[in-house]
């Protein structure tokens, strides 16, 4: 990436960070970066591929350091969920991004190949690997969508627990279960319970390998 591009995308990432995603335009991102709207395309062709290049920027600090791509399958899947968590804690607005964008870039595709060896080394049949990296993908920009934007956090009216004074025999499942509903969240324990989840799918995926 030439010294100017990363100039432009490190602009990019400091108007989302400081006023949303939707703030990220051509006109403001020549402004930041001090230079005419039309010299941005001789770097960025248009905002779609800003947009790219953005999810390209933020997978590129998924991509797993020399030691770690020694490290068995299932510990290098634990470090890229993990990592993507992180990432999206520091930009909130970046899963909203990552889940409307397709892995174009070549970091990004760097990024959704190191899912696929470790699905292939667990012993997943090819057939099953794109649908289980997707499952993946999926559980772990989903789960941080939903963290980055308050979903998972109990309001006034949550159905979830009993603070919206829900008539009991509405909903049997939450009368139910109000106890355990209404504990304090764990995000980061819950995180990990949900990884070896579904971790464990992908063994029993690599069991179902047909015999030759």
């Amino acid at each position: 990436m030439s010294g100017r591009r990363e100039e432009i995308l490190d602009a990019a990432l400091a108007i989302a960070d400081e006023r949303g995603l939707d703030a990220v335009s051509m006109r403001a991102l020549a402004e930041r970066v001090g230079v005419t709207p039309m010299a941005l395309y001789r770097h960025v062709k248009d905002k779609s591929a800003l947009l790219d290049a953005l999810v390209g920027r933020l997978l590129a600090a998924l991509l797993p350091s020399g030691a770690q791509r020694d490290e068995p399958w299932a510990e290098r899947l634990r470090a890229l969920a993990r990592a993507c968590r992180q990432v999206t804690q520091r930009h909130p607005w970046a899963a909203q991004l990552l889940f409307s964008r397709p892995a174009v870039t070549p970091d990004a595709v760097r990024a959704v190949d190191i899912i696929y060896t470790a699905l292939l080394e667990a012993g997943v049949p090819e057939s099953e690997v794109p649908r289980l990296e997707r499952l993946v993908s999926t559980f772990v920009i989903g789960f941080a969508a939903s963290e980055a934007a308050g979903r998972f956090a109990p309001g006034p009216l949550d159905p979830r627990g009993r603070r919206g004074q829900l008539p009991q025999s509405a909903l049997p499942g939450h009368s139910r279960l109000a106890p355990w509903l209404d504990l304090p969240l764990d995000l980061g324990a819950e995180f990990e319970a949900d990884l070896e989840d579904i971790l464990h799918m992908v063994e029993a995926a690599a069991r179902k390998r047909p015999r030759v």
